[in-house]
């Protein structure tokens, strides 16, 4: 679904990219609602507004995520589809970087050539572009800092979404009442069909999220996270078949580093998984051996006795 959104944006036209922000903020709190009530989990709500904090937190995740929304939006209608594919390609690199200079955490030999080989695709990109894929950039750091802050907000995805779009629906609201008063807005002008559309961004936004947190706790993290390359990938393949975007030889050598790179951290995610899973292997059978070598010493013992 993530994979072949960019078909859904240009139905919206000509309701331009802000517009269609607005309305997405505005109806995915309408659908995570309704979602919530048939769920009946509220209790979380009186627990995140008693931690300023955590509300504090939940004010930046919403305001980086309209920044993502809202510019992969105007790309896609722009005719920007293959760069904001790279976006969400080179995001997993982005992560680890913010890993790294935020967290301090350490990478593994692999994670580093990966990050550098994804930091050459870059510069290749912008030959071939003429200019930093500033596109490519801004979704995929506003989107790695999303990720961040979800980490420490610790919400589940649907109450995160709606704690979220519950931060940006009045201002969402009032830009659509503006837009309205100045008689520029397409909602009410354009037909029931097109009124329908502008509504189903929240059902847009909301089920394949819904859809993510559930797969989450039930297939394994490596699985996930190679899952997570088919929406790129099908961008990728709808920007060039589909909406036709010149791909120059240029633009082929920077997509092939990243993909490279990606490659790497796919090797080194898979290896360590399968270290971790010997390791507790072998503790479980060293535990095993453990527990069999005290309940033969303690029968020996007990024959001893007797």
């Amino acid at each position: 679904m993530w994979g072949l959104v960019p078909l859904f944006w240009p139905l919206l036209k000509p309701a331009g990219a802000v517009e269609i922000l607005a309305h997405r903020m505005a109806w995915s709190l309408v659908a995570v609602g309704i979602a919530l009530l048939f769920v009946r989990r509220w209790a979380w709500a009186g627990e995140l507004i008693r931690q300023p904090r955590r509300l504090g937190l939940v004010a930046i995740a919403a305001a980086v995520i309209t920044v993502n929304w809202g510019l992969y939006i105007w790309s896609v209608n722009t005719g920007h589809v293959v760069e904001a594919s790279l976006g969400y390609f080179i995001n997993p690199l982005v992560t680890i970087a913010m890993g790294v200079l935020l967290l301090g955490e350490r990478l593994r030999p692999v994670q580093w050539a990966a990050v550098g080989v994804g930091l050459a695709a870059v510069l290749v990109l912008a030959f071939g572009y003429g200019r930093p894929p500033w596109i490519s950039l801004v979704l995929a750091f506003s989107f790695a800092t999303y990720g961040l802050v979800k980490k420490k907000v610790n919400l589940s995805g649907l109450e995160s979404l709606t704690a979220e779009t519950a931060v940006q629906f009045l201002p969402a609201v009032g830009y659509l009442v503006w837009l309205g008063a100045q008689g520029d807005a397409t909602f009410t002008s354009e037909g029931p069909g097109h009124a329908a559309l502008l509504a189903a961004t929240g059902v847009v936004t909301a089920i394949p999220l819904v859809c993510f947190g559930a797969a989450a706790i039930r297939v394994p993290l490596s699985t996930l996270g190679l899952l997570q390359y088919l929406a790129p990938v099908f961008q990728f393949l709808l920007g060039i078949l589909y909406f036709h975007e010149a791909m120059p030889a240029e633009r082929w050598a920077g997509f092939g580093l990243v993909w490279l790179a990606l490659s790497l951290l796919t090797f080194d995610a898979l290896r360590s998984a399968r270290r971790a899973a010997a390791a507790r292997e072998a503790v479980a059978l060293a535990a095993a051996s453990a527990s069999a070598s005290a309940d033969l010493a303690g029968r020996e013992a007990r024959e001893t006795v007797v």
